[in-house]
Order: C-alpha cells, then structure tokens, then sequence
C-alpha cells in the first residue's frame, strides 16, 4: 500500500535547496504519495501569492493529519518547517529529518528530541538510501 508522505522544506525561509526538495520528492512518487509535492517546484513564493496565509495553514494541517509519515529536509532553516514538525508530534505521526552536515547545525530542539529520527548526510546519495529503509522498498 502506498504511503502519504508529508515532506517538509523551507519555503519562506529561503529557497536555496528547492533543486534538492524536487529530486527527493521524485524519488519517493516513484512508489508512494508526495501529498506536498509543489515544495520542490521552483517558482513555488510566486505560486503562493494570491492564496491567503489561513487557506495554506488550513491546507498544510489537513494534510499533516491525512500523512502517515514526515519527511523533512533542514539544512535551510525554517519557522515554519519546525512548526510543521511539533504539529505532526503532536498527532503520532513519525518524522523523519534529513539535514546537510557539512552545512548546517541542526537546532538542539529537534535533535534533542527522541520523538524524531534524525538523519545527517554529507552528499545526496545518502539521502536516498535512507529514504528506502523508511519507505521499506527493497535496494538491489
């Protein structure tokens, strides 16, 4: 059975890793549901305006609790991801944060934090791999 996946990524925050978002939510449509996959698009602020900050809220939160899991990726800091994050704790849902550890110091409150599975990596490929275990797909 396909799982709905919540990814998470900065958006306001700063867009500097969309290229990276895109590629990990096309490698998990190739077997489960991206339910957030415009956070990989590029032009993704420009497709925003126009849509209220309660209709994204509302949005975002429905599909928060329709996921089976979150899957997180932190290196560029975010409000919002965080918020996004403390949301799906606070409704079971297992989280997942991926992280640069050559770029980025992932905050205390989440690694901290034993609720979350925390995965660094140093190039993209790890990312992948992990992705597989978590989704439970089979590596040739």
């Amino acid at each position: 059975m396909k799982k709905k996946i919540y990814f998470a990524g900065s958006i306001r925050g700063g867009r500097i890793d969309a290229d990276l978002y895109r590629r990990m939510i096309e490698y998990m449509q190739k077997t489960d549901i991206v339910l957030t996959e415009h956070i990989g698009r590029p032009d993704l602020n420009l497709m925003e305006q126009g849509k209220g900050d309660e209709d994204i809220y509302s949005q975002d939160t429905a599909w928060l609790r329709e996921s089976d899991m979150v899957i997180a990726e932190c290196t560029c800091p975010s409000l919002g991801v965080g918020y996004e994050l403390a949301y799906a704790e606070s409704h079971g849902k297992p989280c997942h944060i991926f992280y640069d550890s050559t770029k980025a110091q992932l905050s205390a409150m989440l690694i901290g934090n034993p609720y979350f599975h925390i995965h660094p990596y140093r190039v993209d490929l790890e990312i992948y791999e992990v992705v597989d275990i978590i989704l439970g797909r089979q590596r040739a």
